[in-house]
């Protein structure tokens, strides 16, 4: 299996040779498909699988076949190599696909996690094989270390080892802590995944439209929003 990342985003080229097949979970994600038709297999999704993806159908696709996915804007596809024993737990929701042989499990959270992700089960995936991983900017992964907690914003944590130690949490001072959001403080041995694409709604704006005191222009002088850019 060849996947081609493009230098701009937007798209994923990826080549099947014959032996290849691939489950993709999103198969409306495919805006274009070379090879034979009958290389396309779309099947019901098990009940687990349409209530956490919400969706009804997955296609297998077999090779010798090429064909494009299309990714949502500021997101990026990455793969990442699972080995036989990987004892890693991943956010379904990340998913786009992973190559055939691969088993999956269904492993149930504990409740406090389950609260605060808004998701009860998370999904270990055993190789050999290769999984497709869509996310807000890129997948960084971090090596944890059992006697230095790491801090992890919530919504930016993919996957984690199974056996780490995981609570909710904040940390620095007084005034950190009461202007962050929440954070999986995270214990053990293996690599977590995270998505490393900015949530800070105000950086974005900053940088869009320009620095504070222009801002303050804008809003204060008659017709700042038309002269001052």
């Amino acid at each position: 299996m060849n996947i081609t990342v493009p230098a701009q985003t937007g798209h994923v080229h990826i080549q099947l040779s014959e032996p290849d097949k691939l489950h993709v979970l999103h198969p409306k994600s495919i805006i274009a498909y070379q090879g034979d038709p009958q290389s396309r297999e779309d099947r019901f999704m098990d009940l687990a699988g349409m209530y956490r993806k919400k969706r009804w159908i997955r296609s297998i696709l077999s090779g010798p076949s090429e064909f494009i996915i299309g990714l949502p804007a500021g997101c990026s596809l990455e793969t990442v190599h699972i080995e036989e024993k990987s004892d890693l737990l991943f956010d379904f929701r990340h998913v786009i696909f992973f190559s055939d042989g691969m088993k999956l499990k269904s492993v149930i959270q504990k409740l406090k996690n389950a609260w605060i992700t808004k998701e009860f089960v998370r999904m270990r995936f055993s190789g050999p094989g290769q999984l497709g991983l869509i996310t807000a900017g890129d997948v960084k992964s971090i090596q944890l270390q059992p006697d230095r907690p790491l801090y992890v914003e919530t919504g930016a944590l993919v996957a984690y080892p199974e056996n780490a130690s995981i609570q909710l949490s904040v940390y620095g001072n007084k005034l950190a802590s009461q202007h962050m959001n929440v954070q999986w403080e995270i214990r053990g041995s293996g690599p977590v995944l995270i998505q490393t694409g900015s949530r800070d709604t105000e950086l974005e704006e900053q940088l869009q439209n320009g620095g504070f005191i222009r801002r303050i222009l804008r809003e204060v002088l008659p017709f700042g929003g038309i002269y001052i850019k």
